[in-house]
């Protein structure tokens, strides 16, 4: 099989690039094609690989500002010269699934979610922080890009979606069926140890939408030693309403945050994501979650043996989760037995026979 792999973007650190990487280690010999990619600012585990960018590559100033540039994107997937591939496999979020799909060939898209910002618009503008005035110009450009991708999903042979809810919006939003094969975890380098030590541990890109403001509020009143893993855009801002109890340690190196999880009381997971990867390293570390009931969270936790839920994103619902979860622990080795049907070996699995399977459709 001649395949191509497309991918939004290429310069961060996040569960859609970690998939990605798990996608070349099945289709070795596959070239990436994406919109920008910048090497310093994502997994290191790319920079040996066959990647393609677009002309959106040189934009001055795009690396921090990639959002601001959403109307050229589906105009760029458009133009890549993709006439040589039989399939064309869409890591997609957002716009991948724009690329030009050659006559006679098939088209998957692992998709993540239809995108955020068209689809689920109040919350994300809310998340990102946009002012007044953004807001209001982006309703009339917000429908016009949700006509687009309508028309544009039906070109796509087959969805792939990462979890059950993100089934459930590919159907409500382009009236597609879909097969749910979720992200996986590379089980066996994660540090099982059921000895915790008296600290809790949050993991995550510093972004409005994760709701870690949640948490800072919670542990500032509970007085509990937090670790914050992570950087991004909201870093001063919740250095600037931490306790001296709450610790910022930035991006750490895999081997530093392996160990952490592994030590760690409890994880904590402030956010609604479509699927989430941390709670399964965590849980794969023998360490439970503590995490907000919603989401893909409910297919990866399960509620009273690997963690528990907070059912609304306030400090007192979560404050009230730890000190349930402190009073009535959970089992690390039942942790780490749920985490393990995550591997990667299924997902290398399934995803290959997907892929034949839509192969051997069209040309056997």
């Amino acid at each position: 099989m001649k395949i191509a792999i497309v991918h939004d973007f290429l310069n961060q650190y996040g569960g859609a690039e970690r998939v990605l990487g798990y996608f070349i280690k099945i289709f070795s010999d596959a070239p990436i094609y994406t919109s920008i990619y910048f090497p310093k600012d994502t997994f290191d585990f790319f920079q040996d690989k066959n990647i393609h960018t677009t002309f959106m590559q040189k934009i001055p100033g795009i690396n921090k500002r990639f959002k601001s540039f959403f109307f050229l994107y589906p105009y760029v997937f458009k133009r890549l010269n993709l006439k040589n591939y039989e399939i064309i496999l869409c890591s997609s979020s957002s716009f991948a699934n724009f690329a030009k799909k050659p006559e006679g060939s098939v088209q998957i898209s692992y998709c993540y979610t239809p995108p955020r910002f068209l689809w689920d618009s109040e919350k994300y503008i809310k998340g990102e922080k946009l002012n007044q005035i953004k807001s209001s110009l982006i309703g009339p450009v917000l429908k016009y890009f949700r006509k687009i991708d309508i028309e544009n999903s039906k070109k796509v042979d087959y969805f792939i979606a990462i979890s059950r809810i993100v089934k459930e919006r590919i159907k409500k939003v382009y009236n597609r069926e879909s097969v749910v094969i979720y992200p996986p975890i590379e089980f066996e380098k994660y540090i099982f140890n059921s000895s915790k030590e008296n600290f809790y541990l949050l993991v995550s890109r510093l972004k409005g939408y994760k709701r870690l403001d949640v948490a800072i509020n919670a542990f500032n009143d509970l007085g509990k030693k937090l670790f914050v893993v992570g950087t991004g855009e909201d870093l001063e801002y919740l250095k600037g309403i931490s306790a001296k109890n709450i610790t910022f340690l930035g991006r750490l190196t895999e081997k530093d945050l392996l160990d952490l999880y592994s030590r760690a009381k409890a994880l904590i997971f402030t956010g609604e994501e479509d699927f989430g990867m941390i709670p399964l390293e965590a849980q794969a570390s023998g360490t439970p979650v503590i995490a907000y009931g919603s989401g893909g969270a409910l297919e990866t936790i399960i509620e009273g043996v690997t963690g528990y839920f907070f059912y609304r994103q306030t400090l007192e619902s979560l404050k009230e989760k730890i000190l349930e979860f402190e009073n009535n622990p959970v089992d690390s080795q039942k942790c780490r037995e749920n985490a393990a049907r995550f591997d990667f070996i299924s997902f290398r699995d399934k995803i290959s026979e997907f892929v034949k399977r839509a192969y051997d459709e069209k040309f056997n």
